[in-house]
């Protein structure tokens, strides 16, 4: 199994927790380098996966992959935009802008992108794209994609995303990451993201899941039970992690607060924060798969049944 470096997975792959019947290799590796190396060569049983790719290959039948619903990445995207410092300060006024892109299918993008036309008005045509290497050229679609009708999308494979805007030839960059920005002149969209972020999940409830948990099908074939038993394991990893953070007898992360931070965040149990499973995640699945196909990297709707294996299905706590 290759997954990053997470807290909630730790117990995981130090073995104080372990999947029954299992016996696991934890590789640990950047985690661009997993979902790009798995993408490509389908290197271990187990990985780390890219939601949009995974949508995108399931939407076209490609049924070379199977989740279980296990999300280690979630992150909210209103600050996933960025501009020249003095330059644009409203996200409506991207509409008739160039905004660059490392790639059509990234997660981040998608949310970012369906977040700019809910709720701010930004359609998708309103805006001429540019896919380009965020730092260094060259990036390429990992998955294939459809641009919808009247979107507009220039490649530039000889620069790259960052260079563009400091350049002017672009006025904004949706990443997951920021571009490289050694003297400063590169800032995000919103100055206060979090607090447009918090009234966002406030108003919907929706968590952006930017990764999930995949399993080859050639090993979810010779053993299904897998897949119950590894949603099982991550989400008593999870659980402790969680509980480590509400212990307010000592320090386990280096933040103060984070006790207080976790309960204002879930607005509710804070062991129920970052929830595995389907039927908890539905209402965040189904926005990522309208986003995904208006943006035509679905091919069509999927529904939650068909992205997970059948034994996770029905598992909303361990």
């Amino acid at each position: 199994m290759a997954i990053g470096p997470y807290d909630h997975v730790a117990d995981l792959t130090a073995d104080r927790v372990r999947a029954e019947g299992l016996d696991l290799t934890f590789v640990q590796l950047p985690v661009e380098q997993i979902l790009q190396r798995f993408a490509r060569y389908r290197e271990w049983e187990v990985s780390e996966f890219s939601l949009a790719q995974y949508v995108a290959l399931r939407s076209r039948g490609d049924e070379s992959l199977i989740a279980i619903p296990v999300f280690p990445s979630r992150v909210f995207r209103h600050g996933s935009v960025y501009v020249r410092a003095g330059g644009i300060d409203d996200m409506s006024a991207l509409a008739g802008r160039r905004v660059g892109i490392p790639e059509w299918a990234q997660t981040a993008g998608v949310w970012a992108r369906g977040i700019l036309a809910s709720e701010y008005d930004v359609a998708l045509d309103s805006v001429e794209w540019v896919q380009a290497g965020l730092d260094e050229p060259g990036r390429a679609e990992s998955v294939e994609t459809t641009l919808p009708d009247g979107v507009r999308l220039e490649r530039r494979p000889d620069t790259s995303l960052g260079a563009l805007l400091r350049a002017g030839e672009i006025d904004a960059v949706i990443s997951a990451r920021p571009p490289r920005n050694a003297d400063g002149r590169i800032v995000r969209l919103l100055a206060d993201h979090v607090a447009a972020e918090k009234d966002w999940w406030r108003r919907t409830h929706i968590h952006p899941i930017m990764h999930v948990v995949v399993l080859r099908a050639d090993v979810y074939a010779e053993i299904p039970w897998c897949a119950a038993n590894l949603l099982a394991a991550f989400d008593e990893a999870r659980r402790s992690s969680l509980r480590r953070l509400l212990d307010t007898a000592m320090s386990h992360v280096a933040l103060p607060w984070a006790a207080e931070l976790l309960a204002d965040a879930s607005d509710g149990d804070p062991l129920d924060w970052w929830a595995y499973g389907t039927e908890a995640n539905r209402r965040t699945l189904q926005a990522f798969v309208d986003f995904a196909v208006a943006q035509g990297v679905a091919a069509a709707p999927v529904a939650a049944e068909r992205l997970f294996a059948r034994e996770t299905l029905f598992s909303t706590r361990i």
